[in-house]
Order: C-alpha cells, then sequence, then structure tokens
C-alpha cells in the first residue's frame, strides 16, 4: 500500500482511454493507406516501460499490420553472422509497422554493460551503424528510434513492484538486477550510443516514460 501510494503521488492524472485508442488507430489506418513502411525501435532501461508500450500499442491493432520482433539471444550460428543480419529479415513491406522490443542497440547497451560484447565488437558497431540505417532509410523505411528514458527513483519504484506482487515477478530477471547496480555504467553507454548514432536520417526521441499512457503516445 505505501509503493501504491507513492506511485501515486509521483504521476499525474491520466489520458481518457477513448481519446488514447482513437490516436492508435489512426496511426494504424494512415500506415496503410500511404503504404508506409515503419520501423519503430524500443530501447532503454529495464522497467522503463518499453514492453508495456507495445503491448497497448498492439491490443488493439491488426497484427496484419502491426508486429512485434523481440529477439533472443543470439544462437552458435547467428553469432558467427554479419551482427545486422538476423534482423533484416523482421523488416517490414508497405503498409506494416514493425515494433522492435530491443534492437540491434543490444550490442551498445545491455550487451556492452554486462561483457557480452569486447570493445572492438562496440567500436565495430558504432562505425556500422549509421550507414546501416541510412540505407534502410534509402530503401524507403521509416525509421524512428525511440529511448525510454525514467529516473533513478522511478526505475527503484518499479523494480519493488515487482518484487512485491507476484503477478510481476516474472519480469525480474538476475540480469535485470545487475543493470540496476551498473546504473552509471549503464548511462555512460546510453550518452555514447545517443551522441554517436543521432544521425539526420533517424534521429533519436526521447520519451519521459515515468508517465506510462502519455510516454506510449508520444
Amino acid at each position: 500500500m505505501e509503493i501504491r501510494r507513492i506511485y501515486r503521488d509521483a504521476h499525474p492524472p491520466t489520458l481518457e482511454r477513448k481519446d488514447y485508442f482513437m490516436q492508435l488507430l489512426k496511426l494504424q489506418d494512415w500506415v496503410q493507406y500511404t503504404g508506409e513502411k515503419i520501423v519503430v525501435i524500443f530501447e532503454g532501461r529495464d522497467s522503463a516501460g518499453k514492453g508495456g508500450v507495445i503491448k497497448r500499442i498492439t491490443q488493439r491493432l491488426n497484427p496484419r499490420v502491426v508486429r512485434t520482433v523481440a529477439l533472443p539471444a543470439p544462437s552458435d550460428r547467428e553469432k558467427t553472422q554479419w551482427y545486422f543480419q538476423r534482423y533484416v529479415s523482421h523488416l517490414p513491406a508497405a503498409g506494416e509497422i514493425v515494433l522492435f522490443d530491443r534492437s540491434w542497440y543490444n550490442r551498445s547497451g545491455v550487451a556492452r554493460v554486462t561483457g557480452f560484447a569486447d570493445d572492438k565488437q562496440v567500436e565495430d558497431f558504432f562505425r556500422d551503424v549509421p550507414e546501416f540505417e541510412r540505407m534502410l532509410v534509402r530503401s524507403g523505411i521509416r525509421l524512428v528510434k525511440y529511448w525510454f528514458s525514467i529516473t533513478d527513483e522511478e526505475q527503484q519504484l518499479r523494480f519493488l513492484m515487482r518484487i512485491h506482487d507476484p503477478l510481476k515477478q516474472w519480469k525480474l530477471s538476475p540480469m535485470d538486477l545487475q543493470l540496476r547496480i551498473r546504473w552509471e555504467d549503464y548511462t555512460k553507454a546510453k550518452d555514447e550510443t545517443l551522441l554517436r548514432t543521432n544521425i539526420p536520417e533517424a534521429p533519436w526521441y526521447i520519451v519521459e516514460g515515468n508517465d506510462k499512457k502519455r510516454a506510449r503516445l508520444n
């Protein structure tokens, strides 16, 4: 109850449900009508709300138009491929939106902080990713990159909610706790990622994630 009180005090009044869904449906209809090809990247810290945003966006939309990609850790075979190769097969055709729940930016974020990517791999990534994304844009894909930002206090609060709520405990993994401990390391990795990959063809948009519904529409 104390956690609930703190959460309620920290968040403003929410948006009307009807207005919220009408905005999402307008987006879907526009994509179908224009034949746009859209890739939306969702990045951010654990518990920043990426999965919740994707779930709420897709629950009322046509799965033939909007689909989600959340890739697991690469297999031994995928580790020997070109780094971007396993993402390419999930790119959209005309009239489709693909939502990446984490993306190729895993290499400069989580994998870097946890030691699954070495310095050379990270530097190669920073060199390659701007050209890769420019190639996607030249092919007609509209690439939108969102970084969900939450405060240190908000992440601590959401972790506590996961710990104490049996229906949310499955969301918390040992890796999440490691990244929580390494808040500053992740901050440095995030800052360098945004600095080196914010290109005119595909800029980063920072979404303030403390208010979940406004984050979804933003």
